[in-house]
């Protein structure tokens, strides 16, 4: 009873008791602080505060674009000029990976799925089938691009490879993840021709004013994030719509910002750990088949771009290690973050339960072709 009225006078208790993945990051990370306290220098490193602070500008952004109604005039031009379900997924899907290669998965995310849930909004899409399907589509998009995604950037940093390299080397691997992904839009979705909800698809004004001020927020906060001035870019934000629309910052998703800094503390501590640094020290990466195999598996642990981290000085061959985080993106939603944004920004009910009983297939799949082509190739 007590615990009834609890979570009545605090809802904000009642949502964080559904929040399973920010307890349980929660819980390694002050685990983790108990059993192997480190300097306070270090939870700073972990929390990698320019990343949250760039999930919080990209979040304040879209909600804005959001609430201006631009998504939905957007999404409304769209469903009338194509007329198929597997049409409007490989548009989709193919818009995501795209725009994954030049603008990040994340950013391609913030934009695409609001996009998709405008559109199923007013149609009869599948919108969880499609957030799944752009979650692989921005995994297998970005993969060409050196600045595609934080690992990638890692090791085309770290190594010193031309840009035009790094693309050659990854193409084959990036076109067999897409083309894994385009079929499985095309097969998965319905056979069945777009039905418009004709009275969803008009009174969709757009504020000129909130779309203006999104869309130069958004492309400010991409840009301060280039230049490795999140921090300052979020505050801007903060306080430009602090000033002209609050009710945009009270619709942020501010569970999301806790998990993803439960997640970086879990994670980057459990990666230091003497025994994972151990583990990965009886592994011959310099052997094809175990670097690999190690990338794709270290993902699924710890996630790719941490993966990467500590694979990078271990590995000679930086574009195989790239090769390989990048198909562990696939497999478990920690394998890359992008599965999560995707899967929180969609909102749908059993989300976790049918990405991952698309996703750890489709890594089955999809990691033995990749390497054998890219073996062939090399």
């Amino acid at each position: 009873m007590m615990a009834t009225n609890l979570f009545n006078r605090h809802p904000w208790l009642k949502r964080i008791r559904h929040e399973w993945l920010l307890l349980l990051f929660a819980a390694l990370a002050v685990l983790l602080a108990c059993v192997d306290p480190q300097p306070w220098s270090r939870y700073k490193t972990w929390l990698q505060i320019p990343t949250l602070c760039g999930l919080l500008g990209l979040l304040i952004a879209i909600q804005g674009i959001r609430d201006s109604g631009l998504v939905q005039r957007v999404a409304g031009m769209l469903v009338m000029h194509v007329h198929s379900l597997r049409g409007v997924a490989l548009l989709l899907v193919s818009m995501t990976a795209v725009l994954s290669m030049v603008l990040t998965n994340d950013v391609s995310l913030f934009l695409m799925v609001p996009l998709t849930l405008a559109i199923g909004s007013m149609s009869n899409l599948p919108v969880l089938r499609m957030a799944v399907l752009e979650a692989l589509a921005v995994n297998a998009g970005s993969t060409l691009s050196p600045i595609g995604n934080p690992q990638n950037l890692l090791i085309w940093q770290h190594a010193q490879i031309p840009f035009p390299s790094f693309i050659m080397h990854l193409l084959p691997a990036a076109a067999v993840m897409f083309l894994l992904v385009a079929a499985l839009a095309w097969f998965w979705m319905p056979k069945e021709r777009v039905a418009l909800h004709a009275d969803r698809l008009d009174g969709h004004g757009v504020s000129r004013a909130m779309a203006t001020l999104s869309i130069l927020a958004l492309a400010l906060m991409v840009l301060m994030m280039q230049y490795h001035q999140a921090p300052l870019g979020a505050l801007v934000l903060v306080i430009g719509f602090a000033l002209f629309s609050r009710r945009t910052l009270a619709c942020i998703d501010w569970l999301l910002m806790a998990t993803f800094a439960a997640i970086f503390l879990g994670l980057g501590h459990f990666a230091t750990l003497p025994i994972v640094g151990h583990a990965l020290d009886t592994i011959n990466v310099q052997q094809p088949l175990a670097l690999f195999l190690s990338g794709i598996v270290s993902s699924q642990l710890i996630s790719n771009v941490p993966a990467t981290v500590l694979l990078l000085d271990r590995a000679k061959d930086a574009l195989a290690l790239a090769v390989a985080v990048n198909v562990g993106g696939f497999g478990v939603v920690i394998g890359s973050l992008a599965n999560l944004i995707a899967l929180r920004l969609a909102k749908q009910p059993h989300g976790m339960r049918l990405f991952h009983e698309v996703s750890l297939p489709f890594l089955l799949v999809c990691a033995p072709l990749v390497y054998l082509v890219t073996r062939l190739l090399a």
